[in-house]
């Protein structure tokens, strides 16, 4: 039977009226206890039990269960069991034949007689629940008592209660999705961050950093440079039982490997020449604190043993020191490299990787977070304007779109030196293309964007330049980039951007 021949559910005029009998009265009672009931639930399981509950209460049934799908998905998802001796949270042995029969046609199905499968009931009653004629679920009952024998009323009260069941159901998972999208953007509004984008990739870095900063975890943050990942490390320490005490932030590949022990362990006086006094290193200053290590990947052998036996013991000597002393930080690392495959290869010990990797997070690059460009554009202009002392009102248009269809390999660093750059150049009012860094600009003829006519005219005196130093350079690419006074990459990089295709020599 299908939902639109039930009669509890066609109040509508002309409909067959229901017969007057303490049965029907009886039914009534049960749907609309239901109907009542279901406002005030907020979770599946309580509602699935419900469901079980007002549907053995009319229908003589020795064992019920309720089987809830997802959309694109066969096998059922949720179960719920009912057994008349033994209660709730049972097996039930339900009929596939029956249970695939009610999906795919979206009816009732009432049959007292079920000899196959090696099922022995007498009766066995299934009704679909159904939101806008999709099948999310099916409530089943089965007897096998003497009076358990299932009727065409019983099939009528099932049915009407699948549908309430359902929109009921539909209620539900929408509160629980709305509830579970407020409490990630009550996590994310509590994250103190200094950093700028609404994209799906930096809402996941606001919602890690939410779940990460109030445990003492070790952290990971790989991406590539100019990212941002200095940033996620002092949002986790602010955000962080720590946020009083110090935050260290150490780049391994700018010191040189022999002041870098010193630097982070610090050491005492006369350990080596120089040392005319003791000094105390980052990670002793940082004591309760957190400690940053950028570009970790770049640690030297000796210091990456070292550090593991910090992560290890929680202790350390100072350089020239005999006395071990007792250490309470959080380290946070970061690393534009694959940690990985450099322990594979050797590179990289394997026992310090997975000390570090406890929890880890990935930094989008900014070419893949591209809807944060203008607002990230556009707090820098309004960053610099106060540094250079000139007012700008915003981005041309022209402008936005070359921001847009460059590639950014220098990410939010590049970005945030290319506004810089173009309001220390610019005199109007806008920022235009031609105040922006020629890669940015050329970078993005290859997407058609509209150039002005010095743009068109500059770019043909740079190909005749360009390829007048190659051909004065015999086809070599290093002296002719020696020619025109830039770095051979530079030159490699204004080939592409201009879409030059210079013959080289043969020799």
């Amino acid at each position: 039977m299908r939902k639109e021949n039930a009669l509890y559910l066609r109040p509508e005029q002309g409909a067959p009226l229901l017969p007057a009998t303490t049965r029907t009265v009886r039914d009534l009672e049960v749907l609309l206890r239901f109907s009542m009931a279901v406002n005030s639930i907020g979770d599946v399981e309580t509602l699935g039990r419900h469901v079980l509950e007002a549907a053995t209460e009319a229908v003589p049934a020795d064992r019920a269960a309720l089987l809830l799908v997802e959309e694109g998905v066969e096998e059922f998802s949720v179960f719920f069991g009912w057994d008349r001796a033994l209660g709730f949270d049972q097996p039930v042995r339900a009929s596939q034949t029956i249970l695939r029969q009610v999906l795919r046609e979206g009816a009732a199905v009432l049959s007292n007689e079920m000899p196959d499968e090696g099922i022995r009931s007498r009766s066995i009653l299934a009704a679909p629940l159904a939101i806008r004629s999709q099948p999310i679920g099916v409530i089943y009952l089965e007897g096998e008592s003497p009076g358990a024998a299932f009727d065409s009323a019983h099939l009528q009260l099932v049915t009407a209660l699948g549908s309430v069941a359902a929109l009921a159901l539909e209620n539900v998972k929408r509160i629980t999705s709305l509830e579970s999208e407020n409490r990630r953007l009550q996590q994310e509004l509590s994250v103190e961050h200094n950093m700028v984008g609404e994209s799906k990739a930096m809402r996941d870095v606001y919602q890690f950093i939410a779940r990460v900063a109030g445990t003492e975890s070790t952290v990971l943050i790989w991406g590539e440079s100019g990212t941002g990942k200095e940033l996620v490390a002092r949002a986790i320490h602010h955000n962080s039982g720590r946020a009083g005490s110090p935050f260290m932030a150490i780049n391994c590949a700018a010191i040189a490997d022999t002041l870098l022990e010193s630097e982070l362990f610090g050491h005492e006086k006369g350990a080596f020449t120089g040392a005319v006094s003791q000094k105390k290193g980052k990670l002793e200053i940082a004591n309760g604190g957190t400690v940053f290590l950028d570009e970790i990947g770049e640690l030297a052998p000796a210091l990456q043993a070292k550090l593991l036996r910090v992560l290890q013991e929680r202790e350390f000597e100072r350089l020239g020191g005999t006395r071990p002393i007792k250490l309470d930080v959080r380290l946070i690392a970061a690393t534009n490299r694959d940690l990985k495959e450099a322990s594979r290869r050797g590179s990289f010990r394997e026992d310090l990787f997975y000390r570090l990797n406890v929890v880890s997070v990935r930094m989008p690059a900014l070419r893949e977070r591209r809807p944060d460009i203008p607002l990230l554009a556009n707090y820098f202009v309004v960053r610099f304007s106060e540094r250079v002392k000139r007012q700008v009102s915003g981005i041309s248009e022209k402008a936005l779109a070359c921001l847009l269809h460059y590639d950014w390999p220098g990410n939010v660093r590049e970005l945030e030196n290319a506004i810089e750059r173009a309001l220390v150049l610019g005199s109007t009012a806008t920022i235009l293309p031609e105040d922006l860094p020629d890669t940015i600009v050329e970078g993005t003829r290859a997407a058609a964007q509209p150039g002005t006519v010095l743009h068109e005219s500059l770019r043909e005196a740079k190909k005749q330049l360009i390829e007048q130093a190659i051909e004065r350079a015999g086809g070599n690419y290093t002296e002719a980039a020696h020619i025109l006074g830039v770095h051979p990459n530079h030159l490699f990089r204004l080939i592409r951007a201009l879409d030059l295709k210079p013959k080289r020599k043969r020799k």
